[in-house]
């Protein structure tokens, strides 16, 4: 999968609280609005070890078997979306993750409350490059021309 230059791709899931409220279209509503290119878009259960790797930083804190089986108990939806400073991009509009204090007008001041905050999204670039290639194989990542670009970004911000 590529990664180049400015264009950044990046992982949003719609946990499973964003799911069964059905706020999936809500989410690739937000991101499309935003300017950002649907890559790829899938449902899945996450299992025990992709949780333990994506979450390794928490596996050993007293909150992580409820993390964990929260996570399990509805299917998700994996969204890796592209564009320029994705990464920034996407957790600006995500919003802070206590979502009882994050601004209104982001996906988690406008659809949650506390830590049931319906969305993860990649904190870093380096952190988004194994996240996309960790809930997604090659052939699940599309590249096409998003012919709205030209009134997304000026013409020396595509070069």
């Amino acid at each position: 999968m590529k990664f180049d230059g400015i264009f950044e791709k990046t992982i949003v899931i719609v946990k499973p609280d964003g799911v069964q409220r059905g706020l999936v279209g809500e989410i690739v509503r937000r991101l499309e609005m935003k300017g950002l290119k649907i890559v790829g878009l899938k449902m899945m259960y996450l299992s025990e070890a992709a949780l333990r790797e994506h979450y390794a930083h928490h596996v050993e804190k007293p909150f992580y078997p409820g993390l964990e089986s929260f996570m399990q108990s509805s299917p998700v939806a994996v969204i890796c979306a592209e564009g320029k400073n994705a990464v920034g991009a996407v957790r600006l509009i995500a919003g802070i993750t206590n979502a009882g204090e994050a601004d209104a007008g982001t996906m988690r001041g406008d659809l949650a409350m506390g830590l049931c905050n319906v969305v993860h999204c990649s904190d870093s670039v380096d952190n988004a490059k194994a996240e996309v290639t960790r809930f997604f194989d090659e052939n699940e990542i599309f590249d096409y021309d998003k012919t709205e670009w030209t009134h997304v970004y000026m013409d020396d911000e595509r070069a």
